[in-house]
Order: C-alpha cells, then sequence, then structure tokens
C-alpha cells in the first residue's frame, strides 16, 4: 500500500500544487515563519527529516558500490553538475530573467539529483541501484559543488555568499544523510521499519514545501507566468534529452541511458527551494522582491520533473530493454 501510494508521487504534486494555489491559507504555515524548530525554519527542517530518511536507507555496501560501477556512476554525476548547471545559466541569461529567478534557475540547475528519481527510475524500468547510488553521490558531491557552481555562475546577477551556502548544505544535507547512515549501521532494526515508510514521507515532505511556496509566491507567479513555465520546462526538457542522448553515444546499455537520463533531468527542486528560502540567500539580493522570487524556480520545477519523468516512466515501462538495445 505505502509503496503504490509513493508511486503516485507525481500525482499528489500536482494535487498539492493545486491545492496551494486555489486555497493559500492552508500552506502559508510551512514558510511564514510561525514555526522555528530548533530554532531553524520549518522547510529547512523538513528538508533535513528528508536527507535523514534517505540516509537510513544507505548501508556502508552501497558505498562500495560507487566502486563496482565507476563509468555510470562518473558519467552520470559529470552530467548532472555540468549539464544542468550550463543549461541554467544559459537560459536565465539569453531569457534575460529578473534577478530573484534567474538566480532561483541556476542554483535548481546546481542541485544533486532528488530522491523521486528513484521512484521514477523504478518505474521506467530502469537500473535502479545505479539510480539510488547516483543520487547518493551527487547529494554528496553537491555539498561542494553547489555553493561553487552557484556562487560561480549566478555572480553575474548577485553575489552569492558561497560560504554561508556551503554552510547551509552541510546542516541540511550532509550531516542528515551521515546521521541516517550511522543509525542504519547501529540500529538496523528500527531503521528498517522507519525505510518503509521514508520513502511516503518524503513525498508528503516535499509536496509541503512546494505547496508553502506557490502560496507564498501566488501573485509574483502570476505576474510572471509564462516567461517563468517556460525557463523552467527547457531546463528540465534538456536535462532529461541530453542525459539520454549522450549516455546512448557513449554506447552505455538502455537500463543506464534511462537512468542517467532520469537523474539529470530530476534535480532536488525540495534542496533548491530551502536554500532558497534561508535568510542569509534572501539578505543577498537588492530588494525583498526579487529574494520572494528565487525560491520560485525551484517549487515550478518539482512539479515540471515529476510530470516529465512519469511520463516518460510510463513510456519506457511498455518498451522491452532488448527492443533498444542495439
Amino acid at each position: 500500500m505505502i509503496q503504490r501510494l509513493t508511486s503516485l508521487f507525481a500525482l499528489w504534486t500536482v494535487l498539492g500544487t493545486a491545492w496551494a494555489w486555489l486555497v493559500p491559507e492552508h500552506f502559508l504555515w510551512v514558510v511564514d515563519g510561525r514555526f522555528q524548530p530548533f530554532g531553524q525554519s520549518l522547510v529547512s527542517v523538513l528538508l533535513g527529516v528528508i536527507m535523514l530518511g534517505m540516509g537510513i536507507t544507505l548501508s556502508l555496501a552501497d558505498f562500495r558500490r560507487i566502486a563496482q560501477i565507476p563509468k555510470c556512476v562518473g558519467a552520470g554525476v559529470i552530467l548532472q553538475f555540468t549539464l544542468m548547471p550550463l543549461a541554467g545559466i544559459l537560459i536565465a541569461s539569453g531569457m534575460s530573467l529578473e534577478a530573484g529567478l534567474a538566480v532561483g534557475l541556476i542554483l535548481v540547475s546546481c542541485c544533486p539529483g532528488g530522491t523521486a528519481s528513484n521512484v521514477v527510475a523504478y518505474l521506467a524500468r530502469a537500473n535502479l541501484a545505479l539510480s539510488v547510488t547516483m543520487t547518493m553521490a551527487s547529494t554528496l558531491i553537491a555539498v561542494v559543488a553547489t555553493p561553487l557552481l552557484t556562487g560561480w555562475l549566478a555572480g553575474k546577477f548577485v553575489e552569492i555568499d558561497r560560504w554561508s551556502l556551503f554552510v547551509n548544505m552541510v546542516s541540511i544535507v550532509l550531516i542528515p544523510v551521515v546521521a541516517g547512515v550511522a543509525l542504519n549501521r547501529y540500529f538496523p532494526r528500527m531503521t528498517g521499519q522507519i525505510s518503509k515508510i521514508s520513502p511516503l514521507a518524503s513525498v508528503i515532505v516535499v509536496v509541503l514545501i512546494v505547496g508553502g511556496i506557490i502560496a507564498a509566491s501566488k501573485p509574483l507567479i502570476e505576474q510572471h507566468f509564462g516567461v517563468l513555465l517556460l525557463a523552467v520546462l527547457l531546463l528540465h526538457a534538456f536535462g532529461f534529452a541530453l542525459g539520454y542522448l549522450i549516455t546512448r553515444w557513449l554506447g552505455f546499455g538502455t537500463g543506464e541511458q534511462r537512468t542517467i537520463s532520469i537523474e539529470v533531468g530530476m534535480q532536488n527542486s525540495g534542496l533548491g527551494s530551502s536554500l532558497a528560502s534561508t535568510p542569509s540567500f534572501a539578505a543577498q539580493f537588492a530588494t525583498p522582491m526579487q529574494a520572494a522570487l528565487a525560491p520560485v524556480p525551484s517549487a515550478i520545477s518539482a512539479v515540471y520533473h515529476v510530470v516529465i519523468g512519469s511520463f516518460l516512466a510510463a513510456v519506457w515501462r511498455r518498451q522491452p530493454l532488448e527492443m533498444t538495445d542495439e
């Protein structure tokens, strides 16, 4: 039952977004600062819960698996942190996006693959082990890569405080993942039970974060509706398409082509939203309006990538791997 509900994450994301759009007050509590657990923003804590959930599903054997398939993992991670950031800066510059939208788009393009990609890889009959390994590897690398790439590429729009972004990555991503791995190592029975529900919990949390940002940013989204939707659509279209075509050109198997396409095309939009919503990140903008725009591309991204990924999964699931292997 839980697995079935989790596999419908695209539906929950779309429904949650529509709900937040129609009744914003039901989601504003997620982002308006009324709740500050541990003195931190609720969005950051919620994302930390997702990362903790990811960590408890990992073991030391998962890390050793990277050494067994270095070519696939290496190619996938390199494409993750080259294709998407390059697409982000080209789209932001080519469409002359306002500073807040441009920085937000670049930030989400520099984020690692999201855990939702593992569900899509499973549904697409892709290489699930590779998907999980790539998500893990790109998430760990992103602790350093995301601040560096965002600071470099978004620097033409806003002066990015890379150190602050790095500290946020450590607290929101690295520490929860490491804590999760440690819990899995020393308390396997407990984490085994938790891991049964953690994927569904992650879906719910992402829907809450995205809904909260949509609710709070509704007037800004209406004001920039057309350009915003087109920019984020182009970003993910580039990721999915080039991830597939380049790995096909490299001679990877069909399952690996699908997996890397999914991993490159699906960003951790929840992470992008969380980082862009932190007070330290917002303080970098000249006006509050531009700061408020920064998390919006990530929220739209969360809807786009699950819809595109689910569509591809539905198509690929009906194609036996042997049919496309030459």
